[in-house]
């Protein structure tokens, strides 16, 4: 017998003001803050101040929802919004695509880059960790919405899951793929955490974080998307507009992973960072070090 997954997308509903507050939204909301959390850990461990992680928030928060949602429209309903612009701003209604934010990631990033004067591959590789938080609980959210469900699975299949809130009633078994997606991201974590440490932590190659997390992600969305559902009557090539979407980044992944090993760049390059305060201090000649031929020169009293 398949479970059936048929949850209220609903948490609850704000008293006066009638607005629903829906699990996707606490899953999208519990992305950010922790995604935060992990860009914070990393920018301070690599000697930034944690003004540096704050100010990349409004930035990443914009890049991430224009994102995504202009994503969605390119990609995926251009129909709908050449029949109602207006319906772009209602990001409420829901239509919100991976491979938008992703891009959209980048631009704040890059402009995140300008701002504090670092490599663009430097802060790339401290967000990577957060990327792939994100993703892992953005399927989640998926999952509570009844949507981007998998396809139907066949008879006798274990895996299947039965989507009432988007077949009706007599939903067929489908396969979870946002529970596998969601599973995919906190391996791809875990990867990251891994890698890291054995790459020598801030010792690591410049854009090798960054490379590995787009070969593991996207590779990991191109395998998914042979179980998912198409999206649209568009989506009818062999390949899915998902895959489809997913080879560029993935060729890039490797291009990048493959040259950070072979370059071997610093990827800690901040001012401040770990390798400056491992440097003993500067001696002054009239304090109280010691001079050329040994003697002690006139130091504070009373220290």
């Amino acid at each position: 017998m398949h479970p059936v997954w048929d949850l209220d997308p609903v948490f609850f509903t704000v008293p006066l003001i009638d607005r629903p507050i829906r699990y996707y939204g606490l899953f999208f909301a519990a992305a950010f803050l922790l995604g935060f959390l992990l860009y914070r850990w990393q920018t301070v461990r690599s000697g930034g101040s944690e003004e540096d992680a704050v100010s990349f928030i409004i930035p990443g928060f914009l890049g991430t929802v224009i994102g995504a949602r202009l994503g969605h429209v390119l990609f995926y309903n251009m129909g709908h919004f050449l029949s109602d612009p207006a319906w772009i701003f209602r990001i409420w209604d829901g239509g919100l695509a991976s491979h938008g934010a992703a891009a959209g990631l980048a631009l704040a990033l890059l402009y995140q880059s300008h701002r504090k004067k670092l490599p663009f591959l430097c802060l790339s590789d401290r967000f990577s960790f957060s990327a792939a938080l994100g993703a892992a609980l953005i399927r989640l959210g998926n999952f509570c919405n009844s949507e981007i469900v998998g396809k139907v699975a066949p008879d006798g299949s274990p895996f299947g899951v039965r989507f009432p809130l988007y077949d009706g009633p007599f939903a067929p078994p489908r396969y979870p793929t946002q529970l596998l997606e969601s599973l995919m991201g906190f391996l791809i974590l875990g990867a990251l955490l891994l890698a890291d440490r054995r790459m020598g932590r801030n010792a690591r190659p410049l854009g090798a974080l960054s490379g590995l997390f787009l070969i593991l992600y996207f590779l990991g969305r191109f395998l998914v998307e042979f179980l998912k559902e198409r999206q649209g009557s568009f989506d009818n090539l062999a390949l899915s507009r998902g895959q489809q979407l997913s080879l560029l980044p993935l060729a890039l992944g490797i291009c990048l992973f493959v040259w950070a090993l072979w370059r071997r760049a610093p990827g800690n390059p901040a001012p401040g960072g770990p390798a400056d305060r491992a440097k003993p201090p500067a001696t002054n000649p009239k304090g109280g070090g010691r001079g050329r031929k040994g003697k002690r020169g006139k130091g504070r009293k009373g220290s």
